[in-house]
């Protein structure tokens, strides 16, 4: 047989079929047991596929005798369908072509297939990895060490370090910016706002020293502050107010993280205690509602349904989100890459990821009472008595309903095409793993409305589901007031009898009835028993390894954490506040490192590693890494303190530099100025572009956290939008405020943000992208709220200004830019107002370029 590429094999395997006849001894069997077995053998049968005899197979999906091309085995080794298997890497098309003719001769089978020896040897491998030998020479998992910093006579140590690398290049650094500049740059970069021109003109007109670090210190104690930087964090948190997926139900609760943390950028809490709470509130020596609050760090994933019990198969999935999380945002490495496979570029095995996954295993979701103990037993107590008083009136009602259900489910599920139907249908212990997946979709998304149940059901049915209801009303009466919760997570106890044997949870002494995603919570009476978590081979988890111990990431580990670090009263593992305390050691080759690079990133517009959430072999390596372990360590000893981070950032020559500043040298040299020769211009971002037109206009209402608002948008828009809220409110002051305070609806974000590059709200976020497309000058150009923000800026201007056109044209650029106009562009103005309105150049300002963007 002559070799061919793959797509002629594709094309003349069925004429190939005809010409010989394929051995199952021969030329199947070897293949199946070499490259398949590994992973659908006896060891694990990923997605539920076994791939050891004929029958197996069959009920697995993976073949249609005779027909090749509807034969999920070979369109997946033939790179028809994806994933591309095997994992290990593609077959060759000789041995493709032998599978397809193989099924096109009717996939006859002989006996049973056996796993080489070596499968199981490698899976064992798979659990036991240990880090390569060098791994640890790698820069970013060397633990930073403060560098010499260079003598060069500069006064700062961030500018001796700069200064250094453009000497190398015969590159000297931008003159200082100009007072109005420097200003407008700071209140921008610190506090998401502009300078009024009143502020503007007391920094010009303080002729002091230290009028610089005054401004910044004043600046870092605005509560503004916090609003601003606390939105970069969010971005990390992957924060959002929406569950998202197709339901999108409303978490009424998840504000309260937003305040939380805006409030510890504001009292400058510690970085290290900052992360902590986040990861382990619940387990701190001292539970305030702070730290019960933060813990909504974890549970901030996008999630399906309402509860996790209600899809426990999505928790691997919630699982693999906070990992991702704590390994992009914290530490800069991708371990998420290593979930069913051990990295392909960094030195992360799958054991590290499960050591992880292990630290986290415990995690319920949670709404913690921010009352007093006895308070929350008392509004509970009631609450369940009322439920429970209400529990059989439910029951009645649902079986009522359920027949008319039953009947409008089936129909709706007869309008899908064949193949669906045969999934829904056949009863969920013969699915097969690809009907598993179209039934649950379908099953999942379809619902009956209590509408269409009402119209269906018979009049005496109806009526009497109305006496019904009518007495649950009456029973929900008696609801207590809500008492203030937070969402959150904490520690589920795992145990079958009071005395803890057994496999599988059940309530005992000193455990809460409520069962929680298959745990019960712990009230500190008896020993915390952790729940196991094992090893899943190739991520799947049906292919279980061995229980894994909790742990850190070994090629970042130094051995001196322990990995629980249990709670006095035992309510919980321990292995959060292990993970964060190994986290925020000061010792960990990462966590300041991403810190001190994030913090450059937002001051200068470019991080000293350009990749923020990725420090590995596939992210960019550092232009400066000597300044950055420098900042790292600095970071460390001064208490982790943020603002003490931005006092030293901003006090910088560098910092202070004219980003308006070139010469033909520096352009040919470093075009791209990444030896930061000048200041890098940065555009603002969605919330800030929305907040600078608030702030300018006049209309910016500055109440601090509390609920989310939900500016007005149009029928046209919210119609689209099938679950979840959207609580729409007429434009006007309740809805102007600060856009931290707007709504994130993850299926729903809004408009303008979304067209100024608002990141995906599903995902941990280090850098935001920054497009320029058409849609944003469009957008400013014809929005109805810019237009009407522009009008309130031209009236704005035209009280504070006076009817001389030249006084309007300066107040209007002091307003907007921080400055008074050119000569050039005073002419432009004036002349402009000749011909149009005040409202018509307002709106121009708005759309200056310099307008939406920090220099």
């Amino acid at each position: 047989m002559p070799r061919l590429p793959l797509i002629a094999l594709l094309v003349t395997a069925p004429v190939w079929a005809q010409e010989r006849v394929v051995s199952f001894v021969h030329d199947v069997k070897p293949l199946l047991e070499s490259r398949c077995l590994k992973c659908h053998g006896p060891a694990m049968q990923l997605g539920k596929l076994d791939l050891r005899d004929r029958a197996a197979a069959m009920k697995g999906g993976a073949l249609v005798p005779g027909e090749p091309e509807k034969s999920p085995l070979f369109r997946h080794v033939a790179g028809l369908n994806k994933p591309r298997m095997p994992m290990d890497g593609e077959l060759k098309p000789e041995e493709v072509a032998v599978l397809r003719d193989w099924i096109a001769q009717g996939a006859k089978w002989e006996g049973v297939l056996g796993a080489p020896a070596s499968a199981a040897r490698d899976l064992k491998k798979m659990e036991t990895w240990t880090v390569p030998a060098g791994a640890r020479e790698q820069w970013a998992f060397r633990k930073p060490a403060r560098p010499a910093v260079p003598a060069n006579g500069a006064a700062h140590p961030v500018d001796a370090f700069l200064r250094a690398a453009l000497a190398q290049r015969g590159l000297t650094h931008a003159p200082r910016a100009d007072k109005p500049a420097l200003a407008r740059r700071a209140y921008l970069d610190l506090l998401g706002l502009p300078p009024s021109p009143e502020e503007v003109r007391a920094f010009v007109d303080d002729n002091a020293a230290d009028a610089w670090p005054k401004l910044i210190d004043r600046l870092l104690a605005s509560p503004h502050y916090g609003e601003r930087w606390g939105r970069h964090w969010m971005d990390v948190a992957r924060y959002a107010d929406s569950n998202g997926y197709e339901h999108d139900f409303d978490r009424p609760n998840a504000w309260r993280y937003r305040d939380y943390v805006i409030q510890s950028f504001n009292k400058d809490t510690p970085f290290d205690v900052f992360l902590t709470e986040q990861l382990a509130g619940d387990e701190m020596g001292e539970r305030t509602y702070d730290r019960l609050t933060a813990t909504a760090f974890l549970r901030n994933y996008a999630k399906v349904g309402f509860r996790e019990k209600d899809n426990p198969q999505f928790r691997f999935e919630y699982l693999d989100d906070m990992i991702a999380t704590l390994g992009r945002g914290v530490m800069g490495v991708t371990v998420q890459c290593a979930r069913c496979h051990n990295h392909k570029f960094d030195p992360v095995g799958q054991a590290d990821y499960y050591r992880l996954q292990a630290s986290l295993w415990g995690y319920v979701e949670v709404d913690h009472p921010l009352t007093p103990p006895a308070e929350a037993k008392a509004y509970q107590e009631k609450m369940d008595a009322i439920a429970a008083a209400a529990k059989p009136l439910r029951e009645e009602v649902k079986a009522l309903e359920q027949p008319y259900r039953d009947v409008l489910l089936t129909a709706k599920y007869k309008k899908w095409p064949e193949n669906i139907q045969k999934a829904v249908f056949t009863p969920e212990k013969d699915r097969t793993p690809g009907q598993v997946l179209l039934a649950n979709q379908i099953i999942r998304t379809t619902s009956v409305s209590p509408s269409e149940l009402d119209r269906a059901m018979g009049a005496a049915d109806l009526a009497k589901k109305r006496t019904l209801e009518a007495r649950i009303r009456e029973i929900e009466k008696t609801r207590p007031r809500p008492i203030p919760v937070a969402m959150g997570i904490t520690d589920g106890d795992y145990r079958l009898t009071p005395d803890g044997a057994g496999d599988e949870p059940a309530p005992g002494k000193g455990i809460q009835r409520e069962k929680i995603d298959g745990m019960f919570l712990n009230d500190g009476s008896r020993p915390y028993v952790a729940p196991p978590s094992h090893f899943l081979h190739g991520g799947d988890q049906n292919s279980r390894g061995s229980e894994t111990a909790p742990g850190f990431v070994a090629v970042l580990d130094d051995g001196a954490t322990p990995t629980a670090l249990p709670p006095a009263d035992g309510r919980t593992s321990g292995r959060r506040l292990a993970l964060a305390k190994w986290l925020t050691s000061g010792r960990h080759p990462l966590t300041a490192r991403v810190m001190a690079n994030r913090m450059w990133h937002h001051h200068f517009g470019r991080g000293i590693v350009t990749t923020l959430d990725n420090f590995g072999k596939t992210g960019e390596a550092p232009t400066h890494p000597e300044l950055l372990d420098w900042l790292a360590v600095e970071f460390v000893e001064k208490g982790w303190s943020m603002k003490q981070m931005h006092r030293l950032l901003m006090t910088s020559e560098a910092y202070q530099m004219s980003s308006q500043w070139a010469t033909e040298k520096h352009l040919l040299t470093d075009a791209d100025n990444l030896l930061w020769w000048r200041y890098r211009p940065q555009r603002l971002e969605a919330e800030i572009v929305r907040d600078n037109i608030l702030a300018v206009s006049g209309a910016l209402n500055t109440t601090m956290g509390g609920k989310a608002v939900f500016p007005e948008l149009p029928q046209e828009i919210l119609a689209s939008m099938d679950k979840g809220i959207w609580n729409n409110t007429k434009d006007g002051p309740e809805v102007w405020r600060r856009s931290v305070y707007v709504y994130r609806k993850r299926g729903l974000p809004l408009p303008f943000f979304e067209v100024f590059d608002l990141p995906d709200q599903n995902l941990t976020c280090g850098r935001r992208n920054v497009s320029t497309v058409p849609t944003q000058a469009l957008t400013l150009m014809n929005n109805e709220w810019v237009l009407r923000q522009a009008a309130r800026f031209a009236d704005r201007v035209a009280t504070d200004a006076g009817p001389d056109a030249a006084a309007q044209v300066t107040r209007a650029y002091e307003l907007a830019l921080g400055r008074r106009p050119s000569a050039e562009e005073l002419s432009a103005g004036e002349a402009f107002l000749r011909v149009r309105t005040m409202g018509d150049f307002a709106h121009v300002v708005l759309n200056l370029n310099e307008f939406i963007y920090l220099r």
